[in-house]
């Protein structure tokens, strides 16, 4: 699990924005049913978010995540993983996540990335990812995945290959612009998974950018990580930046 279940994201409040929420339950294309959580502005900006979350699914972080972008004018959708293993009920905080990850596939992941896709298109006229950590890895492969995203963000995602071909490997295959926060200090991500991925996307040409925050531990986006504010406040600024640019 990136974050602990008091973490929050490290993103200020805006005071007075006019946003509303909703639980959602969203419908892949192979019938299968997902938790997800939406927040959209009373005035939006035409501009959609799909937010994957890190191993653990959907949880407050992400909702409150959510929100963090529909008060700056963003329709935002958060997605769970694991309708089809642990139905779309609201869970307890001791859920065992693991066994529910070990049974998520590459193509049921992007299935359900595509029908959160698909919730944002009548309302929106660009659409981005952000994941991180599980969710990071994801946004890139999503990038790759025909959902005609305009960009893809990936908090300390593990681009390499795993039990399947990673972001790095697949680099020839995305079709939009690159946003990979990682971190200088995490053990299971090095510089060079980093650079190889900065790499192949060179090859590749898709335009991107690589930022290390240096010392970071993974997860350091995260409001009780006090030491790493200004490496948080930094990737905020960065994304929105990277939205902007691309929307």
């Amino acid at each position: 699990m990136c974050f602990e279940l008091d973490s929050l994201p490290p993103v200020p409040v805006i005071s007075g924005a006019a946003v509303s929420h909703d639980d959602l339950v969203l419908e892949a294309s192979d019938g299968s049913r997902f938790a997800a959580f939406a927040a959209a502005p009373d005035e939006p900006n035409g501009i959609g978010v799909v937010i994957l979350p890190d191993v653990r699914g959907l949880y407050r972080f992400y909702e409150e995540l959510a929100l963090r972008f529909a008060q700056r004018g963003y329709t935002a959708v958060a997605i769970d993983y694991f309708g089809r293993t642990a139905g779309v009920e609201t869970r307890r905080d001791d859920f065992d996540y693991m066994p529910h990850v070990e049974q998520t596939t590459p193509d049921r992941i992007q299935a359900d990335v595509a029908a959160a896709v698909e919730y944002l298109r009548g309302s929106t006229r660009s659409i981005f990812t952000v994941g991180f950590c599980f969710g990071g890895r994801n946004s890139w492969l999503a990038a790759a995945s025909g959902h005609g995203l305009a960009g893809a963000i990936g908090f300390y995602g593990n681009p390499t290959t795993r039990d399947t071909p990673g972001p790095t490997d697949r680099a020839a295959e995305i079709q939009a612009p690159i946003l990979a926060l990682q971190a200088g200090d995490d053990q299971n991500i090095t510089a060079e998974h980093n650079a190889e991925f900065d790499r192949a996307l060179t090859e590749a040409g898709i335009e991107h950018e690589l930022v290390t925050y240096e010392g970071a531990p993974h997860s350091f986006f995260d409001r009780r990580q006090e030491n790493f504010a200004d490496a948080s406040g930094d990737a905020w600024h960065r994304v929105l930046a990277f939205i902007e640019k691309h929307a």
